[in-house]
């Protein structure tokens, strides 16, 4: 199954699926749940489908909706602030010295 997220490199890839009028929010494989959430929060329904790879999660606009509020709900994600990235690395210094030493 294609993901367009993975294949584009982008957090999230919101298109029309060919053919059809379903409307997808494909983020990459692997995607932390912050963004995950925050598709749902902003209406999306999240669908995953278990495979022998790694599990696929995608998101798909309520079928329910007219093209308008499709519209809306697909540009609503511009608006979104992206998860902040957990930091890479903490960097650790100490000022205290053992006795009998200086800074040279």
């Amino acid at each position: 199954m294609e993901n367009r997220a993975d294949d584009e490199g982008n957090d999230v890839t919101i298109y029309r699926k060919a053919l059809t009028d379903t409307v997808h929010a494909d983020t990459p494989t692997g995607a932390p749940e912050p963004l995950l959430a925050l598709l749902d929060r902003l209406g999306f329904e999240r669908q995953t489908l278990v495979t022998a790879e790694p599990v696929r999660i995608w998101h798909e606009a309520p079928g329910n909706l007219d093209e308008a509020a499709k519209k809306q709900l697909a540009t609503a994600m511009r608006n979104q602030s992206p998860p902040a990235p957990p930091p890479a690395m903490a960097v650790v210094r100490t000022t205290d010295r053992p006795q009998g030493t200086h800074h040279r």
